[in-house]
Formats: structure tokens, C-alpha cells, sequence
């Protein structure tokens, strides 16, 4: 089994990396796949095509059941916002092995949403006010 905890939610998933369901956004067996198929709210405007940094999380641990960062994920993060070295995107960081991984969205990515923005990817963010 694997798990991984969010934070600072602090809300944890256990699943089955065999029977795992792919949802189509991000790579399969990823962090964003894993938070799809958990119910947890995570940012990715690009479909989890490796096109954007609203995925961006940082592995507080676990990172050894992680998929190696590549070249394209190197590439995009070096546009992301406080950037740190074990920074990650949701949608390419896949689980490679069992074990428990924590992430952290950071601050500059959460905001939005826990405040009822809502998502800009999932079509229910609260519309401008019309001039």
C-alpha cells in the first residue's frame, strides 16, 4: 500500500498503486492522479500536461517512492515560485514503489481555493464581478 499526506491540510490517502484508477491529468501514479482520485483539491490549469507550475508541491518525505525529476519537470519548475530543492510537480512526480509520502502545497497555491475561490480548472471559480 501507499500513502500520502498533504499538508498543511494534514489529510491523508491510502491506495493500492496496482489498482489505482487513472483520472487523465498528470502521469499516472502521480501525485495529482492520487489526489484526483482522493476527492483532494489540487491546482493544475494545465490539465497536468507539464505546462504550468499550479501543481507545484514540495516532498517533505518519501521522496525515495518517487518517480527521478526529468529534464521537462526541471525545465518548469524553474519558474515556479519559491522554488526549494526537493520542489516537485503534482502531475509528473509519480509513485514508483509502496511507502508514505508527504507534500506540501505551498502557500502562494492554496490560497485561492480555501479561500472559496474555487478552481480555476474545474469551472467553479467565483466569476469577476461584471462591469
Amino acid at each position: 500500500m501507499a500513502k500520502v499526506t498533504f499538508l498543511p491540510a494534514n489529510v491523508s490517502y491510502e491506495f493500492d498503486l496496482e489498482t489505482l484508477p487513472y483520472h487523465d491529468h498528470g502521469l499516472p501514479k502521480s501525485c495529482l492522479d492520487v489526489a484526483i482520485n482522493a476527492g483532494f483539491q489540487m491546482e493544475h490549469a494545465c490539465g497536468g500536461n507539464c505546462a504550468c507550475t499550479t501543481c507545484h508541491v514540495v516532498v517533505q518525505a518519501g521522496a525515495e517512492c518517487l518517480s527521478e525529476l526529468e529534464d521537462d519537470e526541471a525545465d518548469r519548475l524553474d519558474g515556479a515560485a519559491d522554488l526549494q530543492l526537493n520542489s516537485r510537480l503534482g502531475c509528473q512526480a509519480f509513485f514508483v514503489k509502496d511507502g508514505e509520502v508527504v507534500l506540501e502545497i505551498p502557500s502562494w497555491n492554496r490560497n485561492y481555493v480555501s479561500e472559496g475561490g474555487g478552481s480555476m480548472n474545474l469551472g467553479d471559480a467565483i466569476p469577476s464581478a461584471k462591469k
